[in-house]
Formats: structure tokens, C-alpha cells, sequence
């Protein structure tokens, strides 16, 4: 059986996120492709978190950077600055879209986290990181997760 996989053109697993894909570039989404989706998948959710922020600008130490859900579960890739088909989540900044990474102080890990599920989630637009791992739990058929690195040149 195969397994559920994220990979992108524009960084090897642990590997640096290029500056395009920053604030200190365009800010754009890297190219994603996704692959081994079971047939009994139903939709596919991604979140982008960063877990390594500093605890006196988050007390939870988490920057959600991007939330999607209610992806079509045959979608095999996301474009390059594109987002992807289905509802948008609402991120730590108040973002809907991505938000690359732009670390304060020094090199952070950036988290990929693609969710194959076997529902529809019943969510409004805007739902939050929470409320979507709320609405998942019992619902996860496979989990898949890139990370990447980055850290901004001064």
C-alpha cells in the first residue's frame, strides 16, 4: 500500500525554504505534490506551523502560518503562489492565504502537515487551526508532513 506523501520542487525535507517562499522574498507558496491518497479519502487538510517561535511574542510558542481544508481529495498538486481548492482557514496573522516564513530571531522549523480524511469537515471559512484539528480527530485515514528551515539574512 502506498503512503501518503508531501514533497515540493523548492526544498528537500529539512532542507532550507528558498527565499521566495518568505517574507524576504515574494511570499508565494512553493510547488507541492501530493501523492499516495487512498480511494476512501474524502478531503485532504494542510497547516503550515511554525513551532519555534519565542514565547514572549507567543505564549504557546506556535505561529499558524497557513490553514486549508476541504481540499478535493484528487488533488496531486499545489502550484507555485497558488492556493489550493477548497476552504481557507484563518492564520495566527489574520491571513486566509499563505504566509511564508519570517522569523524574528534565528532559524526556524517550518512545519507541512497534509491530512488525508474520510469527511467533508463541517467548517465555516475561517475556521481556525484548533477548530480544524478539533473537527479532524477520528477522521485521519493517513498524515504526511514536509518540514523546512529557514532563517532571515540581516
Amino acid at each position: 500500500m502506498q503512503r501518503l506523501m508531501l514533497t515540493s520542487d523548492a526544498f528537500e525535507n529539512n532542507g532550507k525554504i528558498p527565499a521566495r517562499h518568505t517574507c524576504d522574498g515574494k511570499n508565494i507558496s512553493p510547488t507541492f505534490r501530493i501523492s499516495g491518497v487512498s480511494s476512501h479519502t474524502r478531503s485532504l487538510a494542510l497547516i503550515m506551523d511554525d513551532p519555534d517561535v519565542p514565547k514572549q511574542v507567543r505564549a504557546d510558542g506556535i505561529w499558524n502560518h497557513w490553514v486549508r481544508f476541504n481540499i478535493p481529495s484528487d488533488t496531486t498538486a499545489i502550484a507555485e503562489g497558488k492556493e489550493p481548492d477548497g476552504n481557507a482557514g484563518i492564520g495566527t496573522a489574520g491571513n486566509s492565504t499563505y504566509h511564508g516564513p519570517c522569523p524574528p530571531d534565528r532559524e526556524h522549523r517550518y512545519f507541512f502537515k497534509l491530512y488525508a480524511l474520510d469527511a467533508i469537515l463541517n467548517l465555516p471559512v475561517g475556521a481556525t487551526k484548533v477548530d480544524v484539528e478539533r473537527a479532524m480527530s477520528g477522521h485521519i485515514l493517513a498524515q504526511a508532513e514536509l518540514i523546512g528551515r529557514y532563517e532571515r539574512k540581516r
